[in-house]
């Protein structure tokens, strides 16, 4: 009890003398709240993006599986008989499944809406261990050719459309014109990979154009490795597969291995390197807050060496000022931890101004391990630029600092701000080298000739039902009549162009 009695009348010391020194404070507590939050933002998105675990049962056990292009050296996705034969053939894997991205036309019930979807096999859920809110996954009978239009859907479909998850089992959807069974519901903060989805449909039920094509690639394979499994046996086994794959199919296989990597690498790929710089750049401009706050401290200490000479010949111990001094650092450092609110602030502008391209972007957020970092972060910042000054301070000599007009030696601490303004310009320089550095490249690359001329051009996605491009000959037809539903719109919308200063345009389209 004595220890804490004590540490806490260092506090309410700390705060008095805080008062006393308004304005030094406020100074202080702005900007440390300017490095901690600068911080506690970027490691927020670090801790959701690369430190949180996957939001699956036994996140370490799941691999992401790709083809392997040995010539050219990248990885590609998987065609549908790809799948089927690596599904087949594995010996690896407890569960593997394949999922493609897919948009749906919802026609029924309530007003249509393109949505999101996916395309998975049957073993989607059941290889990352994810429960669903309500129903079930896939049977083996829906997931095959002709097998019976099921569908799971999204929580936020459930409430918009039925009310609820529960109301929504035994419901129909009616999807690119076919009545769909809605079987399961997925949990509300349910997402696979950077695109939410809203629809989930038999993957064996896709365009039947896709189901015997070895060079159409669109699938993304996961699995989970059985306990005795390492990565590398896997990998091993899934190249003697393909190899086999290859020799029986040589005209679209030949020079195609394996690709096999723990999902959470796969999913996050380069960025988690990318926020760790970011997060060192950041640390620089706190320790610059730091040398900033303790340059200040030492300037104070001018007009209390008569305080700690008096209190020194009263019988305090040299530890006592410290330990007084650190509780005033750790305190202004504290009050800096208001730096949260700008954390929350600076990752709300970091979303919003790059939505598509950070990864697990639902799972970043001031949670419970950001607070903890802000916390333990405040504490060892307080304790960092506060020990010098502390140690500086309370090597008073007693005799000198009670004599009047001592201010003059009390100032005597020239050498350690000269150490203090070096170390800040020191750190000031790199960063600005480094920034300087990193707008180069920006602009260099914005120099980059596309080898297209970009103004004025727009794009938009129109949905096609399955029903009309299920053979080449009807998809064929399908795009030219397209193309002549829309191209009176374009003329209208380049006449606007024309009569707003700009000219001319094409009709280019693309199957998706």
């Amino acid at each position: 009890m004595g220890s804490f009695d004590q540490l806490f009348r260092d506090f309410r010391n700390a705060s008095r003398a805080l008062r006393n020194g308004p304005g030094l404070a406020a100074a202080a507590i702005t900007t440390l709240a300017l490095g901690i939050g600068a911080n506690t933002a970027i490691f927020s998105v670090l801790e959701g993006v690369v430190l949180a675990p996957l939001p699956y049962g036994q996140p370490d056990r799941l691999v992401a599986l790709e083809l392997y292009n040995r010539s050219l050296g990248y990885a590609t996705y998987l065609s549908y008989p790809d799948f089927l034969d690596w599904q087949l053939n594995s010996r690896s894997f407890k569960q593997i499944a394949a999922l493609a991205n897919q948009g749906f036309d919802l026609t029924g019930p309530g007003d249509p809406e393109h949505l999101d979807g996916k395309e998975v096999s049957a073993s989607f859920f059941g290889t990352l261990n994810v429960r669903l809110a309500a129903g079930r996954g896939f049977s083996p009978d829906e997931d095959q050719i002709g097998g019976s239009p099921a569908v799971i859907i999204s929580d936020r479909l459930s409430h918009d459309r039925f009310g609820g998850s529960p109301a929504a089992l035994g419901k129909t959807l009616t999807l690119n014109g076919v009545d769909h069974t809605i079987v399961g519901v997925v949990g509300p903060g349910f997402r696979f990979g950077n695109q939410p989805a809203d629809i989930y449909t038999p993957l064996a039920r896709r365009n039947p154009l896709y189901i015997n094509d070895r060079t159409i690639h669109d699938l993304l394979c996961v699995a989970r490795l059985r306990p005795e499994v390492s990565l590398g046996q896997a990998l091993a086994e899934m190249n003697t597969v393909q190899e086999h794959i290859d020799e029986l199919n040589p005209n679209t296989e030949r020079g195609q291995g394996a690709y096999v990597v723990p999902l959470k690498q796969y999913l996050v790929g380069d960025v988690g390197g990318t926020l760790a710089w970011l997060l060192g750049a950041v640390g620089f401009v706190l320790l610059i807050a730091c040398a900033n706050v303790a340059n200040l401290l030492l300037a104070r200490s001018v007009g209390r060496t008569r305080e700690f000479a008096i209190r020194l010949a009263l019988g305090a111990g040299r530890a006592q000022i410290v330990r007084q001094l650190l509780a005033e650092s750790v305190g202004l450092s504290a009050s800096g931890g208001l730096g949260l609110a700008i954390a929350k602030w600076g990752v709300a502008v970091m979303l919003a101004a790059a939505p598509g391209s950070v990864p697990r972007i639902e799972n970043i957020g001031v949670n419970t391990p950001v607070l903890l970092f802000a916390f333990v972060g405040s504490t060892i910042v307080g304790i960092t630029f506060g020990l010098f000054p502390a140690l500086k301070s309370s090597n008073v000599d007693v005799q000198t600092g009670l004599k009047e007009g001592s201010r003059s030696v009390a100032g005597g601490h020239p050498r350690a701000q000269q150490v203090l303004v070096v170390l800040q310009i020191a750190l000031a320089a790199v960063l600005l080298t480094g920034g300087s550095l990193l707008f180069r490249t920006i602009r260099n690359l914005w120099a980059v000739n596309p080898g297209f001329n970009p103004q004025h051009v727009i794009t938009f996605q129109v949905g096609l039902s399955p029903a009309v491009t299920n053979t080449p000959s009807r998809m064929r037809i399908a795009y030219q009549q397209l193309v002549e539903r829309i191209r009176p719109l374009v003329i209208t919308l380049a006449g606007s162009l024309t009569a707003s200063g700009s000219s001319g345009f094409r009709l280019l389209t693309r199957p998706r």
